[in-house]
Parts: C-alpha cells; structure tokens; sequence
C-alpha cells in the first residue's frame, strides 16, 4: 500500500488533497454546464432524447447530484483543512483535472457516444464540439501539470 502522506512540518494527505479537488471540480463544472448551457442559454437538456418533461427531470436530476457532490466535496475539503491536511497546489490540480475530467466526458460520452443531447441543435456540430472538447482537454491537462509540478515540491514550496 503506497503512503499518501508527505513528511514535512505537519502531515498532508496526498490522496485526499487531489480527491477533493477532482470532486470540487467535477461539481463545479457540471453546475457551468447546467446553468448555463442549459438554463441560460437553453441549448440543450442532459437528457434530450424524450419529452420535455423528461429533459427537464433529468435537468433536475444532474443540478440534484451536482450541489450534493459540490457540499460534500467542501465539507471534505473544510476537514482537511481543519486538521492541516490540505496540499492547496495538489487540490488546485484535482480540481481542474475534475472539471477537465467532466468536460471530456461529457463532450466524448455523452454527446457522441450514448448521444443524450448535442451542446446545440440547428447548428453545425463540429466548431462546437472541437471547442467543448478542447477546452476539457486544456484543463484536463493543466491538472495533470500542477498534480505533477505540485507532486515534485514538498508542501512549503521547498523542492524535493
């Protein structure tokens, strides 16, 4: 079993840091893509392929399990700072490989895999869907380089 502990001048959880932001960010991102794409701008339901009562439940749904993950993940993210567990650089990352994370998925998985919804209908697909999709893969990566860079420095900003 690896350690997920860094030894400095107080003991960091490794592991949980990341976690809590990846949560974070998965929430944050879904409640963009909710109120904006879907409340705002009204371009499309998370689930699109029914009635509209249907995509307005299912609207309901995601918005439901988006605040649920979003006030676990600060009730989390308050404990670990609480006990001085917290890496701030390592939740940083997780929280853009979370929101990263979400954004491909849902661009990949949901639009063009199981096909729920499009980002918008009436239009041409492709600059939407190059945009939706890079712009995850931009923070998908920018998470992975402050994980890594994070990782590579001890908590107090001393490298290793």
């Amino acid at each position: 079993m690896a350690d997920t502990r860094v030894s400095s001048h107080r003991s960091v959880d490794v592991r949980a840091s990341t976690l809590v932001g990846v949560l974070i960010g998965i929430a944050i991102m879904a409640a963009v893509d909710e109120i904006v794409f879907h409340q705002l701008l009204a371009w499309h339901h998370f689930y699109d392929r029914s009635t509209p009562s249907v995509a307005l439940l299912s609207d309901g749904l995601l918005h439901a399990a988006e605040v649920i993950a979003l006030v676990g993940g600060f009730f989390w993210f308050a404990d670990l700072r609480r006990r001085g567990a917290l890496w701030n650089r390592l939740a940083w990352g997780g929280f853009l490989l979370g929101a990263g994370g979400f954004q491909l998925f849902d661009g990949i998985v949901d639009h063009k895999v199981l096909r729920l919804h499009q980002i918008r209908y009436g239009v041409h697909l492709l600059p939407y869907d190059v945009v939706w999709n890079v712009a995850g893969a931009v923070l998908l990566l920018t998470g992975v380089a402050v994980l890594w860079w994070a990782r590579s420095r001890r908590p107090g900003g001393d490298p290793r």
